[in-house]
């Protein structure tokens, strides 16, 4: 749902933003709406919580994490 607003902007910025809506053949308001609807996608991927998907560093480096004695993995925990 669109929800409509009022924004101050200094003269400057808004004459080249309505440049570049000519010169892109649209409308100044949908250049704005694609300029915020972009950068409020960008927020909203750095605010996803990120999952570690990544190679472990090798093949069986769980298994020699097990085999090496000195390994902090293979100490078991003393709270």
């Amino acid at each position: 749902m669109k929800q409509r607003t009022t924004l101050t902007a200094e003269a400057d910025d808004l004459e080249t933003l309505r440049a570049e809506a000519l010169r892109l053949g649209v409308s100044l308001n949908h250049l704005i709406e694609t300029l915020v609807a972009g950068r409020a996608a960008e927020i909203q991927a750095e605010r996803r919580p990120r999952l570690g998907l990544g190679g472990s560093g090798g093949e069986g480096l769980s298994r020699r994490s097990v085999d090496d004695e000195e390994s902090p993995a293979s100490t078991p925990f003393r709270g």
